[in-house]
């Protein structure tokens, strides 16, 4: 039973040092050699991958001596020499190194889909790097005495919380307030699907289901968005977008049925009287909020390396 868990230890470092090793040599090769060129792009990735073969087929046969040798000493020897490498690698490099080579694999991997997906993040990050320090750390600060209410809708709406406080930011900026077009509390509630007023309702007495309570509010607000990304499938854009327009003409789906879109970045064209941008300003306020809760205090995006630090943080909700 021992050997059996020695040899399960050593079959795991053993794993994860190559899966490291296979997503960072080709993330960063298919970024550095990306092309259409056969001499200066494709040839270049190929040698590179046959390249990492014969040294893998090396590495592993000079490790099979090695290991012969180590269990004469003890059993214990390699799977405690392979973890501790994969620890001492993990330890040493960077996370922004492993970080940015995953999301070059991601590209390679993911193709079109994932290429439009690091275009609208980078959209989100170029928001945030305009997004004024001072004004920012004020609304984070007002952002406090709703905390609760909003982690409890997240939880109970299986949605990132700093997604919500960004929604809220740009809804309301955490100053609940009865807007001029209708829009109540937190979340500026105006038009509720009726099935999840239904639903929402059923969790809270007659007496609570007021639009100026900060949790009703939050539920209202997490349900509808909740409603929306199941409408989109998933989509983290489209889901914001649909929630902002609501009901209105149809609704996102009649707009993107109508016009023939399939996603974020060819409905875009067409919403030139429609707010576009909404869903790329909600995300950079929730990628201020994850990096605050993060790294204890917001970090401007052009300072040192922070731009790879805050990717490597992720932006609320995309996946």
């Amino acid at each position: 039973m021992q050997s059996f868990l020695l040899i399960g230890l050593e079959f795991l470092g053993l794993t994860t040092i190559g899966v490291a090793a296979v997503i960072v040599m080709l993330g960063y090769s298919a970024n550095r050699f990306s092309g259409t060129g056969f001499f200066n792009s494709h040839l270049p990735f190929i040698a590179g991958i046959m390249g990492f073969i014969i040294l893998a087929v090396i590495l592993l046969g000079l490790w099979q001596r090695l290991r012969r040798w180590l269990l004469y000493r003890s059993p214990l020897w390699p799977p405690v020499i392979v973890l501790g490498l994969a620890l001492v690698i993990a330890g040493l490099a960077p996370p922004e190194f492993f970080s940015r080579g995953f999301l070059y694999y991601r590209v390679l991997v993911g193709g079109k889909e994932e290429a439009s997906r690091v275009a609208l993040a980078h959209q989100v990050y170029a928001a945030y790097r305009r997004l004024k320090t001072e004004p920012l750390a004020k609304m984070v600060d007002r952002a406090g005495p709703y905390s609760a209410a909003i982690e409890e809708a997240a939880a109970v709406y299986g949605i990132d919380g700093d997604l919500l406080k960004g929604l809220v930011a740009t809804e309301s900026s955490f100053l609940p307030r009865t807007s001029d077009d209708g829009g109540h509390g937190l979340f500026q509630i105006t038009q509720v699907p009726a099935a999840v007023t239904a639903a929402v309702n059923r969790l809270f007495p007659a007496k609570q289901r007021v639009l100026t309570d900060a949790r009703y509010n939050a539920h209202l607000g997490a349900a509808t968005l909740r409603h929306y990304l199941t409408e989109m499938k998933d989509d983290l854009f489209l889901g914001l977008l649909a929630y902002n327009i609501g009901p209105a003409n149809g609704g996102l789906r009649f707009i993107m049925d109508q016009y023939g879109a399939t996603d974020f970045i060819t409905i875009q064209p067409y919403l030139l009287q429609l707010p576009r941008d909404y869903p790329v300003r909600v995300l950079s306020y929730s990628l201020a909020f994850r990096i605050e809760r993060q790294e204890g205090r917001l970090l401007a995006y052009e300072e040192g390396g922070n731009a790879l630090r805050i990717q490597s943080l992720g932006i609320p909700g995309l996946r």
